[in-house]
C-alpha cells in the first residue's frame, strides 16, 4: 500500500511539474514576425515594410505600413485572435502595391501593442487605431477593411472618424449583438485566480469577447450614421461567425446600401478567399474615384 501511495505521489508531483513547464513555455511563446522573416516575406517587392509605433492616451499601438504615399490607403484591421500579418498577401500583392498605400495594425492587446493588455472599448480601440489613419493621412481616400472582431471595429471608426473613412470593408465580421454567446469557460478565466494560466493573446481574445455583445448593443442605434460604400463579405459555412451576421449588416446599414459577397466558405476569407477582398477594395475605390468626380464637376 506504501508503495502505491508513494507512485501515485510521484505521478502526481511529475504532472505537476510538467504543468507549471507547459504553461511557462505557453508563456514564453511570440507569435508575431521577427524581422528575418518579415525581410523574407517582402523579398522582391518593389516597397520595404515600415514598422511604427504611436502613443496615445498611455496606450500603444503598433502598425506595419507600405507603399507609395501619394496613394489611396487601406486600414487593414484583423480579428480575435490576431496581427498584422494576417495581410501580409494583401501587403505584397504586385497589383495593390500598385495602386494602394497599404497599413495593418496590431490591435491593442496584439502582437506588439502591449500583448496582453486588452482594450474592451469599441470606442477605445476605434479612436487608437484613428491614431494611425491621422498619422498616416495624405489627402487621399481611405478604405477600411475588418476581418471577425475587426468589423465592429470599422464600423466604430466609420461612426466616430467618418472624416477619415472613404468605405468599408466587413470580412466575416462580428457585429450581431444577438449572436453574441458567452460560453461557460470564458467567465472563470477573466478572474485574476485564473486569468495567469492563459497565454497574453488567448487572454486579450478572452477578454475582449466577453465585453463585445454590451459593445455592440451600444453600438446598435448609430449603425444608420454610415453613409460611405460598404461591402459585406460573408460565407455560409463560417462556424466561428454565423452567416445571419451578415443580414444584420444589411439591415442596419440604411444609409449606404451595401454590396452583399455571400458565398460558399468559412471563416478564413483573408488566407483561402483574398481575390474577394481585393475585388471589393478596386470595386469601392472606383465607386469613391467617381464620387470625387461627380463633385468636382
Amino acid at each position: 500500500m506504501k508503495k502505491f501511495l508513494k507512485l501515485i505521489k510521484w505521478l502526481f508531483l511529475s504532472f505537476s511539474l510538467l504543468f507549471v513547464i507547459l504553461l511557462a513555455y505557453i508563456h514564453t511563446i511570440d507569435f508575431s514576425m521577427d524581422e528575418e522573416r518579415i525581410t523574407k516575406a517582402f523579398e522582391g517587392t518593389s516597397f520595404k515594410p515600415e514598422s511604427k509605433l504611436i502613443i496615445h492616451n498611455n496606450r500603444t499601438l503598433h502598425y506595419m505600413a507600405i507603399g507609395d504615399t501619394s496613394k489611396p490607403t487601406v486600414l487593414f484591421v484583423h480579428g480575435s485572435p490576431g496581427s498584422w500579418d494576417n495581410f501580409i498577401g494583401f501587403m505584397k500583392n504586385k497589383e495593390m502595391l500598385e495602386s494602394f498605400r497599404m497599413i495593418s495594425v496590431d490591435r491593442p492587446g496584439f502582437g506588439k501593442s502591449e500583448p496582453g493588455k486588452p482594450e474592451r472599448s469599441l470606442p477605445k480601440q476605434a479612436e487608437l487605431v484613428a491614431q494611425a489613419l491621422y498619422k498616416e493621412q495624405s489627402g487621399k481616400p481611405t478604405i477600411i477593411a475588418g476581418h471577425s472582431f475587426g468589423g465592429p471595429v470599422i464600423a466604430r471608426m466609420a461612426i466616430d472618424y467618418p472624416e477619415l473613412v472613404s468605405g468599408l470593408i466587413f470580412v466575416a465580421a462580428s457585429i450581431d449583438p444577438e449572436l453574441e454567446e458567452t460560453k461557460w469557460f470564458q467567465i472563470p478565466v477573466h478572474y485574476k485566480i485564473l486569468s495567469w494560466i492563459l497565454p497574453n493573446t488567448i487572454y486579450a481574445t478572452n477578454e475582449e469577447i466577453l465585453a463585445l455583445e454590451d459593445e455592440l448593443e451600444d453600438m446598435k442605434p448609430l449603425w444608420g450614421q454610415i453613409t460611405q460604400p460598404v461591402s459585406i463579405i460573408q460565407g455560409t459555412k463560417d462556424n466561428l461567425v454565423p452567416y445571419e451576421n451578415a443580414l444584420f449588416g444589411k439591415e442596419m446599414l440604411i444609409n449606404s446600401k451595401p454590396e452583399m459577397v455571400i458565398k460558399d466558405m468559412n471563416h478564413f476569407v483573408p488566407w483561402e478567399y483574398p481575390h474577394l477582398i481585393r475585388k471589393e477594395i478596386f470595386r469601392i475605390q472606383n465607386v469613391v474615384s467617381n464620387n470625387e468626380s461627380v463633385q468636382n464637376d
